[in-house]
């Protein structure tokens, strides 16, 4: 399976051929949960607010996807901070959109939670 970024309507489309991929989807990390959405965490894995948000989001027990920008490389990096910076043009992390259509930037519990009900 391979991932394409595309434009700030659409977050990331996974694709079933093996050719092509822009970011690899081994750098995705899918946690189960009940399906709320899509729900894109966009986070550094040096970061105390995007360890608490991932920490809300596992708490709340919704499904949601999460990359480490900070933990790729080359073009893929460059990739992801490109699509990032659709949502939040200051790249500041963590970036978390909801259903390709709404963004929070930081640590944002009250507004997180209020995102999911």
């Amino acid at each position: 399976m391979n991932i394409k970024v595309l434009g700030k309507t659409k977050l990331l489309q996974l694709n079933d051929n093996k050719k092509g991929g822009l970011v690899s989807d081994s750098n995705i990390k899918h946690v189960p949960g009940i399906n709320k959405g899509k729900i894109m965490l966009y986070a550094l894995s040096t970061c105390i607010w995007c360890r608490k948000t991932k920490e809300l989001l596992e708490k709340l027990g919704v499904e949601f996807d999460y990359i480490y920008v900070d933990l790729l490389e080359g073009e893929e990096k460059n990739k992801i901070k490109r699509e990032v910076e659709e949502w939040n043009p200051a790249c500041s992390f963590p970036t978390i959109v909801f259903n390709n259509e709404k963004c929070i930037v930081g640590f944002k519990e009250q507004e997180i939670k209020r995102m999911l009900e």
